[in-house]
């Protein structure tokens, strides 16, 4: 069961569309918590209990719902079934903004475990088919590349992309070949690769010798993550970048 909801907060309009999907004992998504998200549970699971759709629901965010937050929801139910799975995937990944991870060592197994609580569309790829787990989160896709640059070519356009690969060569190429898509297409919104500054001059010095200008080598982020946050746990680097792909312009 689908649950969607458009809402006014006060005079300040929510996006519409928020959704959340509801099954018999878990549920994936959010329209924001609290006793409003509590309400539509409960509606929702009665109607998969066979209870009739009243069609569009009316709740004002206020003593009823032991809220003070102002405005009014309507919520949306909508039953899917298996036969809708392919259809239902396409809706809700519409507003998730493309990521690609590259690399499946601890920090990206630990990126993947916060990417899959965001609005993320994450294809998490490795030259390694052997290095993913057998379940990961709806909203990542493993892909194994050999080379794995050659993934590069495929990415969404807009997509975020991440490199932090086993290998600083495998690193090296992933990153020319986003360049390269760069010169040919411009539709990459953040390359971010993983490292010291000691690193990133090397490879600089390299992609130079390659042909990159300046301005193109500027495109690159590294080191990756938060200013100031210099733990090296892989959870705390996980949060730094992953809090810092959410302040890019643009969604999420």
């Amino acid at each position: 069961m689908l649950v969607w909801v458009e809402s006014t907060q006060g005079s300040v309009p929510r996006e519409a569309g928020t959704w959340m999907a509801v099954f018999a004992d878990t549920e994936v998504g959010t329209i924001g918590g609290g006793h409003l998200e509590y309400q539509a549970l409960e509606m929702a699971r009665e109607r998969l209990r066979g209870a009739p759709d009243a069609g569009l629901v009316r709740l004002a965010l206020g003593p009823a719902l032991g809220q003070c937050c102002g405005g009014v929801v309507h919520l949306r139910f909508e039953r899917v079934t298996q036969a809708d799975a392919a259809t239902l995937q396409a809706r809700l990944y519409a507003d998730f903004t493309p990521v690609a991870l590259f690399g499946g060592g601890h920090v990206g197994k630990a990126l993947v475990n916060v990417l899959s609580t965001l609005p993320f569309a994450v294809t998490w790829v490795d030259s390694r088919d052997e290095i993913f787990p057998e379940a990961v989160p709806f909203n990542v896709v493993c892909e194994h590349s050999d080379p794995v640059q050659a993934a590069v070519k495929d990415l969404a356009p807009g997509a975020r992309v991440l490199i932090m690969s086993f290998s600083h060569a495998e690193d090296l190429e992933v990153v020319a070949a986003c360049l390269k898509r760069q010169r040919e297409k411009g539709d990459l919104s953040y390359i971010g690769l993983i490292g010291s500054k000691t690193k990133w001059a090397t490879f600089r010095h390299r992609l130079e010798e390659r042909g990159f200008s300046a301005d193109e080598l500027a495109q690159v982020t590294c080191p990756i993550g938060l200013p100031g946050i210099t733990g090296k746990e892989p959870e705390v680097i996980a949060v730094s970048v992953a809090t810092q792909l959410l302040q890019l312009p643009g969604k999420p």
